[in-house]
């Protein structure tokens, strides 16, 4: 005969143990967990789940924008710490800085253009002697002096750029589109200061670029490419970088 183990006494109060419920279990066709001491492949997740993405995204869901507690690499700065310049936000600095010089020159050059062809091209819009049929004029009497004409108007238009680009942000590392898109020239030397010689560098390779056939563009877009302070060309021979500075 066998013995039965004794049974438990209920508890006080008249409460009974309420029998376990069996949990729900997998459903058809849901993924399980993935099988003990198996490692799944870089890039992938257990079997079911999507594909894990790349480090600092979430699992799943490559080239999405990173979401809490994923790592994140920081942005790149300056040796001094500071943000570094969009290539976006130098393009239009650069543009807002190029229609105030090319408004600046036009304001300029057309005054001097209709006094020179009021004096010296007035013979070109003179009617025939009705006698001859043709005027005389000598080429060079319009030629030259149209020549010298843009030539001082070249020289005007560098002595503006050298003000512009040299003399006005020698003190605070600003011109006016760089103010307004947030923007500041700061020496690589986080001890160096700004001043006239760094920035007359600046000048000296933006002003030679229009001298050779497609060195501006290669400049400004050497930024892209450029690591990792994000350097143009003018700013690698002057030794400086451009900064995101706050409102």
């Amino acid at each position: 005969m066998t013995s039965q183990p004794p049974s438990m006494p209920p508890p006080p109060g008249g409460f009974a143990p309420h029998p376990r419920q069996p949990g729900p279990g997998p459903q058809p066709g849901s993924p399980g967990p993935p099988p003990q001491g198996y490692a799944p492949p870089p890039g992938y997740g257990p079997p079911g789940y999507p594909p894990a993405g790349p480090p600092g995204y979430p699992p799943g869901r490559p080239g999405y924008a990173p979401m809490p507690g994923y790592p994140v690499a920081p942005p790149p700065v300056s040796p001094s710490g500071q943000p570094l310049a969009s290539f976006g936000d130098r393009l239009l600095a650069y543009l807002i800085d190029g229609a105030i010089l090319g408004g600046t020159v036009m304001v300029i050059a057309i005054p001097v253009f209709f006094v020179f062809f009021a004096t010296v091209g007035a013979d070109l819009f003179t009617v025939p002697d009705p006698e001859t049929g043709t005027i005389e004029m000598n080429p060079f009497d319009f030629l030259l002096p149209l020549l010298a004409v843009e030539a001082g108007l070249l020289v005007v238009a560098l002595a503006l750029q050298y003000v512009y680009h040299v003399e006005m942000p020698k003190r605070t590392g600003q011109t006016i589109g760089k103010r307004v898109m947030k923007l500041k020239i700061i020496p690589l030397d986080p001890a160096g200061s700004i001043g006239r010689t760094p920035l007359a560098r600046r000048f000296l390779v933006q002003a030679g670029g229009g001298l050779v056939p497609g060195l501006t563009y290669v400049d400004g877009l050497w930024q892209l490419w450029d690591k990792p302070y994000q350097q143009c060309l003018h700013d690698k021979f002057a030794r400086t970088v451009v900064v995101k500075v706050p409102a």
